[in-house]
Formats: structure tokens, sequence, C-alpha cells
């Protein structure tokens, strides 16, 4: 067999060749990385021109010889777009920079195996060229990788809180407020690259006491999506000059604003009112708007103390030689992200660990600083073992959820729970601190207790996640051929349709997660999607009204629907009928979805357990409905209701749930009673009723519950009593009763609440416990004092 037969591998090589001689004097991002691999192909030439010689080869199957030419073929194709990419696309910098460090790798080891291949023996030979196909797989840029696109700005939110370490930062601090706080100056744009620290300089700077004693109340701290909604910008400037009539000082932070923004700051700059200062924090300088700060890399010293931060090594003598420690922390040049997350990743490795570390670092020579650092970040990710690689798992889901926007740590737990099996809601948190201990996320706690007591609730948790690295974990979930992904995560909003839906073949998919970020539109295209494996269905949305796409109702093995509108107002949910087919159906969880009738049509769920309801105009969803609530949902153990500020009266017909084991609503501040037949919920175990700011009562009949455990009407501030009979939940266990404040006295019956072993409450509410302590000897009252802040603002 002529390995020039069929296929011209000897013509291909001369085009990769003359293409990466004609590309390479042409860019400068990718200069470097073009001239290593013009050598390797000079050093293989004379070698491809004269293959003949090499008789082990003309034994190949011939399809492990069409892989060599597949490799080139590709190469030729991937090389000329390099020069295409643009300075602010870091995504597309570090996918080609990836994909051209492993071509250069893969000629080399072919360079390898031709050059000995005359002396050794053919199996080794065939063993080693075998390896590459690995290699290969990586190459194919068939699928273009689309770029997330930002759904909105967030809405309003607080100054984040800071990390718990910062380095370097004092003396940009300084110029920061020298420059920012002249009366002169209204606008400051911080540049940087990503992943230098200008978020976190930006919340230094908001929690600065000079800059709080100035501004007081009146700091606001926005991010900006890559596709910015004007109509909000001019909503917060009518809320901001609503503060004392727009007379006090006012810092508003525009964080991470993309180059494409100018318009924003055009009108930013047309509605800012006097007394206002603008602190804007972006990669790009936009001349003209503000005065420009570059905020430079940690120098050596603060990288190491950060680095010492992040691996653990203290101030204490460490096993690492010195020498490695430094190159290491050379190579994150300077990028607080890149030391954070590589020390982590490092922290009680043995010496070896490290020393491949940097082996690996010190094969590739980038001249673009960016992709320097998503090399830097993958190798992190790359070093989680086996033992770990949940936890990679887990790390790509987060790639589920838009760019710039708090995760519900609910909205993760149901995803986790079937997917990996999780079946307490503390395991998927675990796994949510486990990822924050390598950096590689960061869980935020809104609202908590100074003394928290165990409560098994995460409505309160969010998890954020820098830019770079959700883009690593998209990146690495989009790896492979698209039938064998475990993952599908896709943007089609403004008919931004993938490349794999317009060519698919009608294989199926194999993926058990698909996430689509849209705006309602679906194109035919869609229908003929085989998505067999689908468990976790995650629909990210932003428009008015938004009907379920109908290759829903082809998902036979669908547990868990999420579906998030991230506009400003929610959203009105229709086609919900197509859910009717799915008979695995466990979880769905809607946030910010106005429903007219969830069970509009007569449906059942017969497979559903749980439904998370946060932000929702519910309206008569749970009422007046074709069939009722105990036939569309006969098998629900847990019902969540957040933040559901249309919800004045809880429905009667939710009694019937007779499988309901836990019910919580929070935060429904508009509720002022519940059904009186409440105690028909006879397996109910858990009861919170958190925040309903409200509620005047607790239904009589509560004395039924007898498998009450928990109970929880912390900040319910207008109950005035307890039922009389309280005391006949027999198996009552738990209760938070923290600023209960107009509750006068406690119900004799409470001496009967034997199983008692916890209370929470403030100093107020515990004194109504003394009189019975002597007789309830097993119950412990603990005062939690409150920790304020307005971090669920977000």
């Amino acid at each position: 067999m002529d390995l020039f037969a069929g296929g011209a591998v000897g013509t291909l090589f001369t085009v990769l060749y003359e293409v990466v001689k004609e590309v390479k004097d042409k860019t400068m991002m990718f200069k470097s990385l073009l001239g290593d691999l013009k050598s390797t192909l000079d050093s293989l030439k004379p070698l491809i021109e004269d293959i003949e010689k090499y008789n082990y080869l003309m034994d190949r199957p011939k399809e492990e010889l069409e892989n060599f030419k597949e490799k080139m073929k590709n190469g030729a194709v991937l090389v000329p777009k390099c020069s295409t990419v643009g300075r602010w696309n870091t995504y597309k910098k570090y996918k080609y920079a990836k994909k051209l460090l492993d071509l250069d790798q893969c000629l080399n080891r072919l360079l390898t195996i031709l050059n000995v291949g005359g002396v050794r023996d053919g199996k080794e030979t065939l063993y080693r060229v075998m390896n590459i196909e690995e290699k290969i797989d990586k190459l194919q840029i068939k699928e273009e990788v689309v770029l997330p696109k930002q759904l909105d700005i967030k809405a309003w939110c607080a100054v984040p809180e800071l990390p718990p370490v910062t380095v370097g930062l004092d003396e940009p601090l300084r110029d920061l407020k020298k420059k920012l706080l002249k009366d002169d100056l209204s606008m400051l744009v911080l540049t940087a690259h990503g992943g230098s620290g200008k978020t976190t300089l930006a919340t230094k700077f908001c929690h600065d006491k000079e800059v709080k004693d100035k501004f007081n109340n009146n700091i606001f701290f926005v991010t900006i999506s890559k596709k910015p909604n004007l109509d909000f910008v001019e909503e917060v400037y009518q809320r901001l000059n609503s503060e004392d009539a727009g007379q006090n000082p006012l810092l508003l932070v525009l964080d991470d604003v993309w180059l494409g923004s100018k318009s924003l700051l055009q009108k930013v700059d047309e509605l800012k009112r006097p007394n206002a200062k603008i602190l804007v924090t972006s990669r790009s300088e936009f001349p003209g708007f503000g005065t420009p700060y570059f905020l430079e890399s940690l120098n050596d010293k603060d990288s190491m103390t950060l680095f010492h931060h992040s691996a653990s090594l203290g101030n204490r003598s460490s096993s690492i030689p010195e020498d490695l420690l430094r190159k290491i922390v050379e190579r994150c040049n300077g990028f607080p992200l890149a030391i954070t997350v590589t020390g982590n990743s490092l922290r009680g490795r043995a010496t070896e660990f490290w020393r491949k570390r940097l082996r690996d670092w010190s094969k590739s020579s980038i001249l673009d600083i960016e992709t320097e650092l998503l090399l830097r970040l993958q190798s992190s990710i790359d070093a989680l073992d086996e033992e770990d690689a949940i936890i990679k798992e887990c790390f790509m889901d987060l790639g589920s959820f838009p760019e710039d926007q708090r995760i519900p740590a609910a909205a993760v737990i149901d995803m986790w729970a079937e997917l990996y099996e999780l079946d307490e809601d503390f395991l998927s948190i675990t796994n949510l601190l486990e990822l924050t201990t390598r950096s590689l996320a960061n869980l935020v706690i809104t609202r908590k207790e100074n003394m928290e007591m165990v409560d098994d609730y995460y409505i309160e948790h969010f998890v954020t996640q820098h830019d770079m690295l959700r883009q690593l974990a998209v990146y690495n979930a989009k790896q492979g051929p698209i039938e064998q992904r475990k993952k599908l995560i896709v943007d089609i909003s403004e008919d931004n349709e993938p490349k794999w839906l317009t060519e698919q073949k009608s294989q199926p998919i194999k993926a058990r997660l698909l996430s689509i970020s849209s705006d309602g539109v679906f194109s035919t295209k869609w229908q003929s999607i085989q998505l067999p494996e689908v468990e976790v269905l995650v629909l990210n949305i932003q428009t008015k009204n938004y009907a379920l796409p109908q290759f829903v109702e082809k998902i036979d093995k669908l547990k868990v629907l999420i579906v998030t509108n991230y506009g400003s107002l929610p959203a009105e949910l229709s086609n919900f009928e197509l859910l009717g087919s799915s008979s695995n159906l466990k979880r769905i969880r809607l946030e910010r979805i106005s429903i007219p009738s969830i069970t509009k049509n007569p449906i059942q769920f017969l497979s559903l357990k749980k439904i998370s309801l946060f932000m929702c105009n519910i309206g008569q969803a749970l009422s007046n409905c074709a069939v009722k609530i105990s036939d569309a949902f006969p098998n629900l153990e847990e019902m969540n209701i957040d933040y559901c500020h249309d919800l004045v009266e809880l429905p009667t017909e939710v009694c019937d749930l007779i499988h309901l084991k836990k019910l919580s609503i929070t935060n429904c501040h508009n509720l002022y009673a519940l059904p009186e037949r409440i105690g028909k919920l006879a397996n109910l175990q858990v009861l919170r009723l958190r925040s309903c700011t409200d509620l005047v009562k607790l239904p009589g009949s509560m004395k039924d519950l007898k498998k009450l455990n928990f109970l929880d009407i912390s900040d319910c501030f207008s109950i005035r009593e307890l039922p009389e009979d309280i005391g006949e939940i027999s198996n009552l266990r738990n209760i938070n009763m923290r600023q209960c404040s107009r509750l006068q006295e406690l119900p004799l019956s409470v001496l009967d609440l034997k199983q008692l072993e916890e209370v929470i409450c403030d100093e107020e509410t515990g004194s109504l416990w003394e009189p019975f302590l002597n007789c309830l000897r097993s119950t412990r009252i603990m005062v939690a004092k409150e920790n304020i802040n307005l971090n669920w603002l977000h």
C-alpha cells in the first residue's frame, strides 16, 4: 500500500506547510505557536518526501493512514482561521491555541516515529502510532463553537463580598480613590486582562471606609452582560434619581463591560446626574468614556503571598523546593485567578506532581497572555484525578447557566440529584464547596444567622463563577463528537443555530444533560432531533412569552426540568401540557415565570416528586384547574414556593396532596392565610413559612400533623399566637421562631412537646420559653444573632 495513494498525503502535507508559512507572518497573536509548528513541519518535510523508505508503514491498515491524512487536512483548515480571530475573542483564541498545540504535539510524535522507525521493533511503533489517534480526535474542526451570549443585565444587586484574601491592591486602591473621588472626574474605566482582579479591586473600592463615608448607602454594583439592555439602564437611573431627589453622592459600578457596549456607556453618560461617580471595569479601554486606569499584574512578592495562601503553605517551611515553587508562580504571570486556581489544585500534592505540572507548562510558548491564562486554568482542571471525576463533571455542569448570572444552588441540587444519584441535598452542597475550595466556583450565602440550624434548605445559596472558568467549563463539555457528548450546551438566541443541528443526519445524541439558551424561537430542525438519553433539561430564556418547544414531549427519559427567565419581568409560560407524556419527570423548577394555571389542561404528572416556584407569578395556578391538583400531582412529596409576591392565600386544594412531606413557603410577603384543612397533610414532615410577613395565624388543624418534625416561622412578625393545641404535634423536634416579635406568650400545650430538641429564636422570643424549660429538659434554646446584609437583592 502506497502512503500517497488515494488521498495524496504528500499533497496534503504541502498544502499544510504552505498555509503555515503564509499565515505565520500575518498574525502576531499566534506567531510563536505557528513558528513552532513550522519548525516541526520543516523537520518532517524530507521524511514525508522519502516516506517509501519506511516499509513498516506500507502494512498499516487503511483507516489508520486515513487518520494521518485527516490530521493534515484539518490542520490546513485550522491555520487560516487563526488570522481571523479578534483580540477580544478570548474563547476562540484559547480554542485555536489549544488546537495548534495539539497539532504540533501530534506532528512531533509522528516525527519521532519516522526517525526511529528503521531501527525499532514494528510492534512498538504500532503501539506509538495508535496513541496518536486520541490526539487526532481533538483536531476535529467541523463544528464551530458558538460563543455563549449573555442574556441580560443582572437585577439590582448589592456590592459583592470580598474574597478572604486580597493582595497587591493597596496601591491601586489609593490610585482609584485619588482619581475617582476628585470633583472634576465623573467616570473612570478600570481595565486589565481577564483574571487580573478588576472586579476584586472594584469591590474593595466599594468596601473602603472613606468611600462608604462619602456615598453612604448610595453604592450600587451592577454586572453588565455581553448584550446589554439599554432599557434597564434607564430604569436604573430612574430609581437612582428617586433616591433623595438625586442630591446625595452616588457611586455606580458597571462591572465586566464588553467591547461592544459603547452604546451603553453613551446612555450612562447622557443620563448621569451631578454628584454621581461611575466606575467601569472592562478588558477594553473605551477611549472617550472617562479616565482610563490599567490594573497591572501582581508583582513577584504579592504573587508568592497569594500562592502560599492558595496552596495552604502559609509562612512555614515546605517540602516543595523553593526553586520549583518560584517557577510555578512565575508561569502564572501575576494573574490572581491563575495563581489561586493553581495553588488550590496543587495543595497537599507530592513534589513529583508539582514537577509534572511545570514540565507540562514548559512545552508551550504562548504570546497571547489571556490564552496563556486559559491554558494554566485548563491544567488545573485536567489535574482532577479519577476519584474527583464527579467534581470535574459538576464543574462542567455549571456551564449550563448563562455567564455573569448567579446560579441558584437549588437548581444545581435538582440536576445533580438525578445525574449523580445524590439523594440528599447536602451532598450536592458538598460538591459545590469542593469546587469553591479549588477556586473553580464560589458559593455565596445571601442570608444567614451567626448561629445556624441545620436546615437543608438552600434557597439562599448561590454559585458564581469567573467568566473564564465558565468558558473552560463549556469548552470541556463540547469535546468529542456531538453524538457522544454527555452534555449539550447550546445558545440559539437570534436564530443562532449550531452547525451540528443543520448537519445532523438523524443519529441520536447520547447527552444526559441538555441546556438551551434561547429567545423562545425554535427552528423546525429541532423537531427531528433525537435525544433518547436526556434526563435534565435546562432552559434559559429572556422573553415575555415562552412556549415549551415541541420536542420536549419526545424526551422520554426526562427527569428534571429547569426553566429560568433572566428578563426583568416574569415570562408567560405555555405548552405546559407537553410534559404530560414525560412519565419519568421527577422535578420541576421555574424561576421568574408567570403561570396562569399549571394544570390548565387535564394532564397528570405521575412521577413528579418535587416542584419549585421561585419569583413566579402563580396567580390561580394551584386552584381553579381543569383537573384537581391532587390528580395532577398524585405523588408529589415536596413543594417550594419562594419570593412569589402574588400569593395571598394558599389554596385549599393543596391540602389534598396527601403524599406531601415538605412544604416550604418563604418570602411571600402578601400571604396572610393558610387553609384551615392543612391538618389533612398527614405525611408532612417539614413546614417552612419563613419571612411570610403578613401571615397572621397558624390554623388550629396543625395539631393533626403527627409526622411534622420541623417548623420554621422565622420572620413571621405578624403572628400573635401559636395554636392552642400545638403540643399535639407529638413528633416536633425543631422550631425556628426568631423575629416573631408580636408573639406575646406560648400556649401551655408546649409542655407536651416531649420530642422537642431545639428552638431557634432571638432574645425576645427566647424569654417566652424560660418558664417551660424545667419540664422540657431535652430542649435547647439557641439565640441567633442577625447577620444583616443586602446580598439577597441580586
